[in-house]
């Protein structure tokens, strides 16, 4: 089972946080109770940073605005130390995972990474998605694939999550669709 998350890694071995770089990424992972799989694509930072670092935290959150930022920029969040690894926590956190690499494989253009989940963590309880939630993910899978999607396609996908988000949204959902939106027509009108 795939479950969206955002998976934060560090930048490189020896540095304390804060004064580590700390990336975020929205990924759907492949969930279980004692081993998580991350997919990452071979060029970029998180993947590059669980081959340098071999942690990584998968963190579960139901704010939709930092999976919308995360998918089109480089922000940076408030975090805190993991407890077991080397590692950062979201500070808007519902729970997460803290884990240790057992196993890479880079033979495809998405790097398979097999992690050992070393700690649980729990902050408050997870409110879930209502449908304009679920429509900003969507969104921002959408986003994120603006360079090899047919422009058609991804725009007739917006304009029908936009009405999903305009029914059942609150601000953050909102905030969150406009953010996407303003981003795939820049991406699309370049």
């Amino acid at each position: 089972m795939i479950i969206e998350s955002i998976v934060t890694t560090l930048d490189e071995e020896g540095t304390p946080l804060p004064e580590r770089r700390v990336n975020f990424a929205p990924m759907g992972v492949e969930w279980g109770d004692e081993t998580i799989v991350i997919k990452p694509y071979k060029e970029t930072a998180t993947y590059r940073n669980l081959a340098a670092t071999g942690t990584a935290v998968v963190n579960l959150t139901d704010n939709v605005l930092i999976f919308a930022e995360g998918a089109i920029s480089n922000p940076i969040f408030p975090t805190r130390p993991a407890k077991v690894v080397n590692g950062a926590v979201l500070q808007d956190v519902c729970s997460w995972r803290e884990l240790k690499v057992v196993g890479v494989n880079s033979e495809q253009p998405r790097a398979y990474v097999t992690a050992e989940v070393v700690h649980r963590g729990f902050e408050r309880e997870f409110l879930g998605f209502n449908r304009a939630r679920h429509a900003v993910l969507e969104a921002a899978i959408l986003a994120t694939r603006t360079r090899f999607l047919p422009a058609r396609e991804i725009l007739a996908e917006f304009e029908r999550l936009q009405v999903i988000v305009d029914k059942t949204a609150g601000p953050q959902e909102l905030q969150a669709m406009a953010l996407l939106t303003d981003y795939v027509q820049k991406v699309l009108a370049s």
